[in-house]
């Protein structure tokens, strides 16, 4: 039986606020895949997860994102795009004026949730998942930047998406640390099977945790083992 495809980009141009940074990208990703997304700073990685997320328009080509044809996507699609994703960042990028239990619930109102029981439920999951559950009060800006990176894991994951994707999620963070996000990220993939594209420069992180990479280079996407 053939696997379903969550990500198919077919001859795709990706562009940021100076112009082309991808051209001629072709990339597939299965279900339930890890793969990570490498290449030096300003090689496109960010635009290409970008382009993704439907924060960037698609420029040439055809892409599908989770069902979605990104070339065709009406704005008032892109919420609904998003309700099936997680997107974690670098610089966490929470919600400062709330705390851990307001940053989660916050996500979960905004796509339709209503009743507190089931948030709460929810919330409380997910954060035990990430190894905070004992943080839910507290203010974000008291927590150590590991911390917040599982928060930010966790608000990704609240929605059930399926697919996660993640711009250099252990780019400020420590060895130590580094090793235990991606840790529970690879955890997370193989224990619910939720599909994740990881962008990161971490040689050290791959190598510990191996999985597929496909690299920005040369203005282009290349795949090594499609290349091998």
């Amino acid at each position: 039986m053939e696997q379903e495809q969550i990500i198919s980009l077919n001859n795709v141009t990706i562009s940021h606020e100076e112009g082309v940074v991808l051209r001629h990208v072709n990339f597939t990703m299965q279900k339930g895949e890890f793969v990570y997304l490498i290449g030096r700073s300003g090689a496109g990685k960010t635009s290409m997860l970008r382009t993704l997320y439907a924060d960037s328009p698609l420029e040439e080509g055809s892409g599908v994102v989770c069902g979605f044809n990104l070339a065709g996507l009406k704005r008032r699609q892109i919420p609904m795009l998003r309700r099936r994703l997680g997107i974690v960042f670098q610089n966490f990028q929470l919600l400062t004026d709330r705390n851990v239990y307001d940053n989660l619930a916050f996500v979960l109102r905004s796509i339709g949730w209503k009743k507190k029981q089931l948030i709460d439920d929810r919330i409380m999951e997910v954060l035990t998942a990430v190894g905070v559950a004992d943080k839910a009060t507290f203010q974000t800006n008291r927590l150590s930047e590991g911390e917040r990176q599982r928060v930010g894991i966790a608000r990704a994951l609240v929605n059930t998406p399926d697919l996660i994707l993640a711009d250099e999620p252990t780019g400020n963070l420590d060895p130590i640390t580094s090793s235990e996000i991606m840790s529970l990220l690879t955890d997370i993939n193989r224990s619910s099977g939720v599909s994740m594209l990881i962008s990161t420069h971490d040689f050290m992180m791959i190598d510990k945790f191996p999985a597929r990479v496909i690299c920005c280079e040369d203005g282009t996407l290349v795949d090594p083992q499609m290349d091998s």
